[in-house]
């Protein structure tokens, strides 16, 4: 789905599971504000999210300059100060966000506190902590000066990496203050922008015969090898057995009858039945 800013990503799945009559579910939520890829698995395939987890992912945010706010977006209590640096300055210190670095989420996120949502304490006026967690930035770029204030910036990083919380650490690391005014992913994993469907498509409460021409099988987002089985050695396997095999260690597709069936996992000479998808 093409996620249209301004609504959560929970509204878009549970239209997704309204028009289907099937459990859904997103493969990495967007916030509010954001719009672009979001990827929803339909049935068996919400499965999938932890094998997401660690996909690169792609974003054009809008980091405006001279200002704070609770939320590190625009859509919380804003405070303005600090200088606007230049187009130039800005990217003179965006390779020092290259790789593995540490970054503290947002108190405005899903983070979980002592069993409550970190969003939940911070409204409620609770003062806490979070903790610094690793993240991968694969590359980070300026590419233009939006208005007098904003900057559009590319991102390609790894799952789990906060753009608000760049975008205040970008800012700190010039000595001054920022937040993301704009956000839109437009690439997650395999999952592409031109690949998508626009919300509104949904709205007209199209029939599922309709919706299944834009449905991608399950078995095309898997970017792993197939494994093969026959005979009694596919019986054994599909009735929960661990197999030997020469393949390498690894999560592999598995097809039953033809059919694609799910994943399995290869370890120490062994196969064994992972998630079932189909």
């Amino acid at each position: 789905m093409d996620k249209p800013s301004g609504i959560t990503s929970g509204t878009v799945v549970n239209k997704c599971k309204w028009l289907t009559g099937t459990p859904c579910g997103h493969m990495g939520t967007l916030d509010p504000l954001a719009s672009g890829v979001l990827p929803v698995g339909i049935g068996n395939a919400a499965r999938l999210f932890d094998y997401f987890l660690e996909k690169e992912k792609e974003y054009i945010a809008e980091f405006t300059f001279g200002v704070t706010s609770d939320t590190l977006d625009s859509t919380g209590e804003l405070v303005y100060g600090g200088d606007i640096p230049t187009a130039e300055e800005i990217a003179n210190v965006l390779p020092t966000f290259f790789g593995d670095i540490m970054q503290v989420p947002p108190k405005y996120s899903a983070k979980n506190v002592n069993g409550k949502r970190g969003y939940d304490l911070a409204r409620a006026g609770v003062d806490f902590e979070l903790p610094a967690k690793q993240v991968r930035i694969y590359g980070i770029e300026v590419l233009e000066q939006i208005s007098g204030t904003a900057f559009r910036i590319k991102i390609n990083c790894g799952g789990g990496t906060y753009i608000r919380s760049l975008a205040r650490d970008i800012a700190k690391k010039l000595g001054t203050n920022a937040v993301m005014s704009a956000l839109r992913r437009t690439k997650s994993g395999v999952f592409e922008i031109a690949q998508t469907i626009p919300f509104s498509l949904l709205e007209q409460d199209l029939p599922v015969e309709e919706l299944e021409q834009y449905i991608i099988p399950t078995e095309k987002t898997l970017p792993y090898p197939t494994l093969c089985m026959q005979g009694k050695e596919a019986i054994r396997f599909f009735n929960g057995i661990a197999v030997e095999t020469d393949e390498k260690d690894g999560l592999y597709k598995i097809y039953k009858e033809d059919a694609f069936y799910g994943l399995a996992e290869v370890r120490n000479g062994k196969a064994k039945a992972k998630t079932k998808l189909c």
